[in-house]
């Protein structure tokens, strides 16, 4: 029971961890000064209102913070020609007992099955009282 939880709980960790280290993210903060107004992810921060008066009155109290997170870009993808004769022989061999593994077998016939065994009247084993050891 824990193994099963241990072993999900495992592949799913690392399924994330592919996943996020493949996407590329902005972080966005907004400061008023020393102030922190909004933090966004994926979205434009949302401004104070202390950013349309600096602007008319030509002030820098307010400033933007940018952070991008680059993602992997390029994932390095290999071929079965790029392997060594070993490692493609293993494979090979590997994959065609796999397949083998999954073979559908032939129905045999049964050709008694449909036949109903004799009724017993008495046991006769027990009414002589004769048995194999």
């Amino acid at each position: 029971m824990i193994k099963q939880i241990l072993h999900k709980s495992f592949s799913l960790l690392l399924a994330f961890l592919v996943l996020f280290s493949t996407v590329s993210f902005t972080i966005e903060k907004h400061f008023c000064g020393d102030v922190l107004i909004d933090v966004a992810m994926f979205a434009e921060a949302e401004k104070c209102e202390m950013e349309a008066f600096a602007i008319q009155q030509k002030m820098t109290c307010c400033k933007d913070v940018i952070k991008v997170i680059v993602g992997q870009d390029e994932l390095n993808v290999s071929s079965f020609d790029d392997l060594d004769f070993k490692h493609q022989q293993f494979l090979a061999s590997f994959v065609y007992s796999f397949t083998n593994l999954f073979k559908i077998l032939k129905k045999e016939i049964v050709p008694h099955k449909d036949y109903a065994p004799p009724i017993l009247v008495s046991d006769i084993q027990v009414l002589h009282d004769t048995f194999l050891i």
